[in-house]
């Protein structure tokens, strides 16, 4: 099947979700492919406090039904599937679903995302949601005056761990070398905290926890110590796993312009990428934020950037 469209939106989570609210109200018809996870990293998270209009909180899962659901009140028409191959060589832009149905966009916003690098190690999976995080601002109040470990060494990982210890009553930040590569000014920052303790050549070992009731929760961290091989497990309630994110860009290598992390380039204070008519938002184009808020507001920039960039080459 071929089909024409003003406006692809690929992916979903806040910034697709949020294209296809602001696409639809300009008159773009737009199509959404949602992708491999509909909603994005937000349906992987419980408790969300920091998104604004839900004043006692709300779970991840919901947030997102909530804004798919403001999409297509608006007009959006969401599918699902998988965008397999682009071509942005052409115009309009030839872009395939699940390598069969073809579509033809003057306009493209990409809105895949970025997923956490994790651990994989013993019970990761398990207490994920339970105590086991990727993201400290998102997550961080629920562990006030609490114990957690931070793993990681680099810029991320000691900003993580400062933030959490303005909250936490200890934050052990668990490395794998005997040195960071993290800024200097943030290490200063780091070793002149002092609920931060440093586990230097620590390895993670295992994640163990507990159930309590109809909930999991975790319980401590087992690491190896490098050098001596032997193991010791940190009781701690919360593991912060801060060792990097990858963009989901594999399918524009060679289509448009990416740094060396794999995130999309934009043009400065835009989200226009070096290919005029396509736009990039949310995790996809920042290594930075990494916030829903952000990405909701990224994906509202990409739709007005569209839509003007539509009405010029009418």
């Amino acid at each position: 099947m071929e089909e024409k469209r003003k406006c692809l939106i690929i992916g979903s989570g806040p910034a697709g979700y949020t294209a296809g609210i602001y696409t639809s109200r300009a008159g773009l018809s737009p199509l959404l492919i949602e992708g491999m996870t509909p909603g994005g990293q937000l349906t992987i998270t419980t408790e969300v406090e920091n998104f604004p209009g839900y004043p006692k909180g709300m779970s991840g899962p919901n947030i997102m039904d909530d804004i798919r659901e403001q999409a297509l009140h608006c007009g959006t028409e969401i599918r699902s599937g998988l965008v397999t191959e682009v071509d942005f060589s052409q115009r309009p832009f030839r872009c395939t679903v699940d390598d069969a149905d073809v579509i033809y966009a003057d306009t493209v916003i990409i809105a895949t995302g970025a997923t956490a690098r994790w651990l994989e190690i013993e019970g990761e999976k398990t207490y994920r949601g339970f105590g086991v995080s990727a993201c400290a601002t998102c997550d961080g109040n629920f562990f006030r005056n609490k114990d957690v470990a931070v793993i990681g060494g680099g810029d991320t990982a000691l900003e993580e761990a400062t933030y959490l210890a303005k909250l936490c009553k200890k934050v052990y930040l668990v490395h794998r070398r005997d040195e960071f590569r993290a800024s200097k000014a943030m290490q200063n920052r780091v070793f002149n905290t002092p609920n931060i303790e440093i586990v230097w050549n620590g390895l993670p070992k295992e994640i163990v926890g507990e159930k309590r009731g109809f909930a999991k929760a975790v319980t401590g961290l087992t690491i190896t110590d490098k050098l001596s091989g032997e193991d010791r497990t940190l009781n701690i309630d919360g593991v912060f796993v801060a060792i990097g994110h990858k963009p989901v860009t594999d399918l524009f290598a060679g289509q448009i312009d990416l740094d060396a992390q794999g995130y999309i380039i934009t043009k400065p204070d835009s989200t226009a990428t070096n290919v005029a008519g396509v736009f990039a938002a949310g995790d996809v184009q920042d290594p930075h934020f990494r916030q829903a808020i952000t990405a909701a507001a990224s994906g509202c920039k990409a739709a007005l950037e569209a839509e003007r960039y539509l009405i010029a080459n009418e």
